[in-house]
């Protein structure tokens, strides 16, 4: 099990840009604010949407039969920064509805597109939370 302590730091808040890219956004905020640890709440809505899944089996990412270009509602988007090679890295799991409340959800990646966003950061402050590859899983976790 991996535990540690931490105090609460800054907090942010941000109206997220029409059109833009929701993942590339959020990694902005935390890479320009130099957050090295912190939490990520997002409610809003995309305009589209893509996802990511990590297949167990292969230990392999895969991001291309998962996007839906269609307007959806975020029902809930939560993550994490910590460190990855040494830069601000954000890890968001998403769960967005369609116009008949049928929900999809994932690994939230680069490419989906904001209809309206909006955004809560709680920095951490303590030791760096740094990812490192886990030799199991293949997955980038923190050590």
């Amino acid at each position: 099990m991996y535990l540690k302590q931490y105090e609460h730091g800054r907090t942010y808040v941000a109206k997220l840009n029409y059109q833009s890219d929701l993942y590339e956004e959020i990694n902005k905020i935390c890479i320009d604010e130099n957050i090295k640890a912190g939490w990520i709440s997002i409610i809003g809505a995309v305009s589209s949407l893509k996802l990511g899944f990590y297949n167990q089996e292969t230990k392999e990412y895969i991001y291309t039969t998962y996007a839906y270009d269609e307007p959806m509602e975020i029902v809930s988007c939560t993550g994490n920064i910590s460190l990855k090679d040494g830069k601000p890295f954000c890890h968001l799991h998403i769960t967005a509805a369609d116009k008949k409340g049928r929900c999809i959800g994932g690994h939230l990646v680069a490419g989906t597109a904001v209809f309206a966003g909006e955004v809560i950061i709680q920095e951490l402050l303590g030791e760096d939370l740094v990812r490192d590859i886990d030799e199991e899983t293949k997955l980038s976790l923190w050590k």
